[in-house]
């Protein structure tokens, strides 16, 4: 199957992310090749595939972390702005969650989630501390307010950076491979979260290797490799009958293990 097979959108979903013909090079590279791929509103779609395969590069282009070459991507109808205040809106729309946690170190938990609701949306103090205190209650780590992230574990950083995220109000939430950098023991209670989230009807895109997430959690599993959408299924159909023999070898080698 390929990308401009299933581009379009659930029927009744409203379309929210849309990448059209989308090209991408870091010099002779060509690491997104024509992406066609359509996102609706409260859907959760999961991106897998081998390393280099362009997944965490379309990832990043869609609050423009990365500059595309070709094609067109819109966000709620309106085309992705290249700069200035238009950015800065458009990533506050757009949540964003690393393997890192890139909590800022020298600000207590509360800090971090409070930031950007205060200087970004114009948010009052006392209503960003509310609602941050609710969004830490919800990813699980509501006692760690007071505490720097040095003094948490792998996990709890990435449950407070989801929080952080949450707290912006996204319309969308991005999420680059969230758990490669964790410890084994700690990679449950971040996707525990993210089911949560994706049960609320949040709209995610996720890239990750954890393909019992995406049996989960996910509304569709887009499979690409070589920058191109080679499989865009329903998670039942893919990992029982994939289409294509690359989806097929890749599911041979990680479902063994």
């Amino acid at each position: 199957m390929t990308g401009s097979e299933s581009a379009a959108a659930p029927a009744g979903r409203k379309p929210l992310v849309q990448l059209s013909g989308v090209d991408k090079h870091y010099g002779a590279l060509h690491v997104l090749r024509a992406v066609d791929l359509t996102v609706a509103q409260g859907e959760v779609v999961v991106v897998i595939g081998p390393s280099g395969s362009g997944k965490s590069t379309l990832c990043r282009t869609i609050n423009r972390l990365e500059t595309i070459d070709g094609g067109s991507i819109t966000l709620d109808g309106r085309q992705l702005p290249s700069e200035g205040r238009d950015l800065a809106r458009l990533r506050a729309d757009v949540g964003m969650v690393f393997q890192s946690f890139n909590l800022f170190a020298h600000k207590t938990v509360l800090e971090n989630v409070t930031l950007g609701p205060v200087k970004v949306r114009g948010t009052s103090p006392a209503e960003a501390r509310k609602r941050a205190q609710e969004l830490l209650a919800r990813v699980g780590v509501a006692n760690q307010a007071d505490k720097y992230p040095a003094q948490l574990s792998g996990g709890q950083q990435q449950r407070v950076a989801i929080a952080r995220a949450l707290a912006m109000e996204p319309k969308v939430m991005l999420f680059d491979e969230p758990t490669s950098a964790l410890d084994p023991e700690m990679i449950n209670e971040v996707l525990d979260v993210m089911t949560e989230l994706a049960r609320s009807g949040m709209t995610m895109i996720v890239v990750t290797h954890e393909m019992g997430f995406a049996r989960r959690a996910a509304d569709r599993v887009v499979f690409m490799a070589d920058g191109q959408v080679l499989e865009d299924a329903e998670p039942e159909q893919f990992f029982t009958a994939p289409r294509h023999e690359r989806a097929r070898d890749f599911l041979s080698k990680i479902l063994t293990h």
